[in-house]
């Protein structure tokens, strides 16, 4: 996309806005439709689904977006508090950023489920280490493993953004996740697993027990008007 077709394409989306947010009724409309939706992304994201249970613990998590593919990784001891607020953007940031309505797939791991199959050695260290910090070496691996753009820089107080090299920190996560490459391994195929499945007709989950994998687009017409 060259320049001026990108401010054109900025252009149309704040027209679109101004549309949109034209006076206060359509300002109420516009809140709670969007609630609506993030409120539905998040029911699925966390409520049981079939015979699988609901969403709670930790986690790792991630949302693709059509175009760009995988936007961000991120981890969670708290699934049930953090994922139904991943689309509503309160507390936290990707929202503000890329818009739910926007979002191709939200890719969820159940980690500990996967400990029984990795080494017994790295079963030990999981245990020793606790749910935490191993939650944040497993999201360190997985960040360095795929490179999520919105992960891979910071912001500056100077108003604009500073790379970050992920495979040279020296955080707690990145430090224990060289204790684990099995689990890491697992926690990888099971997220490449995920990230390959195809979208059900007429649903917007597919729940693979160590995974979950919700597609947003189900809820456009549920969430209509």
């Amino acid at each position: 996309m060259d320049d001026q077709t990108y401010e054109d394409a900025y252009r149309d989306w704040r027209d679109s806005l101004a549309t949109l947010l034209g006076d206060a009724s359509l300002l109420g409309r516009w809140q709670e439709r969007r609630y609506r939706f993030a409120h539905g992304v998040g029911a699925l994201l966390t409520e049981p689904y079939g015979e699988s249970a609901a969403m709670t613990g930790p986690v790792l998590y991630g949302v693709f977006a059509g175009g760009a593919g995988l936007c961000y990784v991120g981890q969670t001891q708290e699934a049930e508090r953090r994922l139904r607020d991943l689309p509503v953007g309160e507390s936290h940031h990707l929202a503000n950023t890329v818009p739910p309505e926007l979002w191709e797939r939200v890719v969820v791991i159940r980690w500990p489920l996967l400990i029984p199959s990795a080494p017994a050695d790295e079963q030990s260290i999981a245990a020793e280490t606790g749910p935490q910090v191993c939650g944040l070496a497993l999201e360190h691996a997985l960040q360095v493993a795929t490179a999520p753009p919105l992960n891979s820089r910071r912001r500056r107080t100077t108003g604009d953004w500073q790379p970050r090299n992920l495979a040279q920190s020296r955080s707690r996560g990145a430090v224990r996740a060289q204790s684990l490459p099995g689990l890491s391994a697992l926690v990888l195929a099971a997220w490449h697993a995920c990230a390959a499945v195809e979208a059900p007709d007429g649903a917007g989950v597919v729940d693979t027990g160590a995974g979950r994998v919700v597609f947003p687009s189900a809820l456009h017409e549920t969430f209509a008007g």
